[in-house]
């Protein structure tokens, strides 16, 4: 029986393995029309506007936001911390190799964003809506995306 690296060499050349691997890795490109691509990355890019705006609004403390807080029933010492979670998930966002990362953090952040408007009363349906376009957006521009269950068809 082997243990270690060796387990692990014998285990990786398996031809399961290796063609699970080879699929995987294809270049997305090949599989996406232009008019796709560029739909993902026009939501993409309007939503990263919006986020990075909002993510810069909250770090210079800009009075909007800060009365925003005190409506929300937050302190506005959290603007800054805040902005920065907002401004690292949303570059998390915009880097290709990061993208889903900081897809997945951003459906937090957004959730949190639901979460603070349901208790304070208010309309609660924009976040939900951003989520889903943040989402669409990253799946229409990154074919290997189309992997998650309720994707495949």
């Amino acid at each position: 029986m082997k243990f270690g690296v060796a387990a692990f060499r014998s285990y990786s050349r398996t031809d399961t393995l290796v063609h699970s691997e080879e699929h995987f890795m294809q270049p997305a490109s090949q599989t996406i029309s232009k008019s796709r691509l560029w739909t993902g990355r026009i939501i993409s890019t309007i939503l990263v506007l919006f986020l990075l705006f909002d993510a810069i609004a909250k770090l210079l403390r800009l009075a909007p936001v800060l009365q925003a807080f005190d409506q929300l029933g937050w302190s506005r010492n959290l603007a800054i911390p805040l902005g920065i979670v907002l401004l690292t998930c949303t570059l998390l966002y915009m880097i290709p190799y990061t993208s889903a990362l900081g897809a997945l953090l951003l459906t937090a952040y957004l959730g949190g964003a639901v979460a603070t408007h349901l208790r304070a009363g208010q309309a609660f349906y924009f976040p939900i809506v951003f989520g889903i376009l943040l989402w669409v957006g990253l799946v229409l521009r990154n074919d290997r995306l189309r992997i998650l269950p309720p994707l495949q068809g």
